[in-house]
């Protein structure tokens, strides 16, 4: 089982926005999910995903693009969120394997998104599979009042920002470096404990 293998998902992920409030009728999206394997036993990530989705009920801003670099076309060319989800669930065992993400959003956009498009789940039971706030765990490990964003957090922790912040495939690769570094500071709380997020 992958629990006992330390695996671990991180996962982050990219949805259409706009700098004010949605056009009438669309909703935000997940457009990218980024997902980084990592081996918190031998402390190593395995992978670096990206799954790009096409929005059914929306469409990317000039605002999202300029933030994330993802364009309307290149979204177009993405799977439906539906084949997304099962996707996650048969090449990454997201069913099998707790995850975790930078702060609460990532989760509860699953879900709602979910519920909206009366999709499966795709991470399982998240009594057996929790997801982990890696924003929450590291904010405590180093005494912050206050939960950084991955940014600010790479930079307390002394690690490069690898790749484009606010693109899902490089955000979920900059999250799991700091999911190992927790790791190595014997502060993660283990991929087998929920923990609030």
């Amino acid at each position: 089982m992958d629990l006992a293998r330390g695996l671990l998902n991180v996962v982050d992920v990219e949805a259409t926005c706009w700098e004010g409030e949605p056009p009438a009728g669309s909703v935000s999206e997940i457009i990218e999910i980024g997902l980084t394997v990592i081996d918190t036993s031998t402390k190593t990530r395995l992978s670096r995903d990206s799954v790009l989705v096409r929005p059914q009920h929306s469409a990317v801003s000039g605002f999202c693009t300029e933030l994330t670099s993802l364009t309307q076309a290149e979204v177009d060319r993405g799977v439906t969120f539906a084949e997304a989800c099962r996707l996650l669930a048969e090449e990454f065992a997201t069913a099998r394997r707790p995850w975790a993400s930078w702060g609460g959003y990532d989760r509860r956009q699953f879900a709602r998104q979910c519920r909206a498009e009366g999709v499966p789940y795709p991470f399982g039971d998240p009594g057996a599979y929790p997801h982990t706030n890696a924003k929450a765990v590291f904010a405590a490990a180093y005494g912050l009042r206050r939960q950084p964003g991955m940014k600010q957090a790479l930079e307390i922790a002394g690690l490069p920002l690898d790749g484009r912040h606010h693109r899902g495939v490089d955000d979920a690769w900059n999250i799991a470096g700091l999911v190992l570094d927790l790791v190595g500071r014997g502060a993660w709380p283990g991929t087998g404990r929920p923990e609030a997020g």
